[in-house]
């Protein structure tokens, strides 16, 4: 279930290129007008007895087609965070390519973090990776996830992995869509095996190489193709 109580953005590295956001939401909002959506208060909207729309025991993930610490929606964030806390019922993904404005969007009793607020650190190459992860290990969260997505390279998450709970793994959806290599995903299969943390191989991207081969993957089918893999470490608990 995805929450975006904002929409519109911009490109700030190689792993934006193709975003599958300049495409539907683009086109009904404007792809670099960053704006409020109809979906801003969405859970916290209640019936017309009184109830949540939105029922605990949930997962939303939050502005997955956008970014939740882009400067453009600070005024906006505060009332967001207090819906967050009001919610305490519902776990939320805050998934960010901007993890260098996290200390300064944060509310005033965020201390060590909410228990039911995951934040995560998209890096699609060992550059992004070597910038963005020892900053997201530097600050202050109770949960948080590293999303390897797009894909587009080997990357080596060793000296980052046992701040974090978990990593997902990804491959790029579109026409224009660079490869992912199986080889590539599995290597952070191992380090995360070793390391003792959960992982989830996402969805394949639409071209997919596997023993030499490269396959195009219908973008409905990738998170399918990518389970046939059988390479997901869940421990028994429940993943995004």
């Amino acid at each position: 279930m995805n929450w975006e109580p904002w929409t519109g953005c911009y490109k700030i590295s190689e792993g934006c290129t193709n975003c599958y956001f300049y495409g539907p939401h683009a086109k009904r909002y404007g792809q670099n007008t960053i704006q409020k959506t109809d979906k801003f208060d969405w859970p916290i909207r209640k019936n017309a007895k009184g109830e949540y729309n939105i029922k605990g025991n949930k997962i939303l993930a939050t502005c997955f087609a956008t970014d939740f610490f882009l400067p453009e929606a600070d005024a906006w964030r505060e009332e967001i965070w207090a819906m967050i806390k009001q919610r305490t019922d519902i776990e939320f993904l805050i998934l960010t390519k901007r993890i260098d404005r996290f200390p300064v969007a944060l509310p005033d009793d965020w201390g060590c973090g909410y228990e039911h607020v995951n934040i995560g650190c998209t890096v699609e190459n060992q550059e992004a990776a070597d910038y963005r992860l020892p900053l997201f290990l530097s600050y202050p969260m109770k949960r948080r996830f590293i999303a390897c997505a797009p894909l587009l390279e080997a990357i080596d998450l060793t000296p980052y992995l046992d701040g974090v709970d978990h990593v997902t793994v990804g491959g790029e959806t579109g026409r224009e869509a660079r490869i992912c290599d199986y080889e590539w995903v599995l290597d952070l299969h191992r380090q995360c095996g070793e390391a003792g943390k959960t992982f989830w191989f996402k969805n394949t991207g639409s071209f997919f190489r596997h023993d030499g081969i490269i396959e195009r993957v219908n973008p409905f089918k990738q998170t399918g193709r990518a389970k046939q893999c059988g390479i997901d470490i869940t421990d028994g608990r429940r993943l995004f």
